[in-house]
């Protein structure tokens, strides 16, 4: 069974398609499993390697926020633990 999306492989965090509890093992479409650190709700973030306080946090292969805390592995990500960051969509435009 697949419990999460990796949509780019960039990212540093990957979608859980179910819910999953502290001490599951997480299987993640796109290669890879970890286990998840305390439980998460379906379609919520789960952190897929340590991300350290300031560093960016990366989903569909953008910077979604940096985190505000060190995220350990196999922890969920939220409004908890990261904070949007400005961005110049101007410079970005194609």
């Amino acid at each position: 069974m697949t419990n999460a999306i990796l949509l780019d492989a960039k990212d540093n965090v990957a979608t859980c398609t179910a819910a999953a509890s502290k001490g599951d093992t997480i299987k993640i479409l796109g290669g890879g499993e970890i286990i998840c650190a305390e439980d998460i709700p379906v379609w919520h973030k789960v952190a897929l390697r340590a991300i350290g306080k300031g560093d960016k946090v990366f989903k569909y292969g953008e910077v979604i926020g940096e985190a505000s805390a060190d995220i350990a592995e196999g922890v969920w990500v939220s409004h908890e633990n990261i904070f949007s960051v400005p961005r110049d969509y101007n410079s970005e435009l194609i």
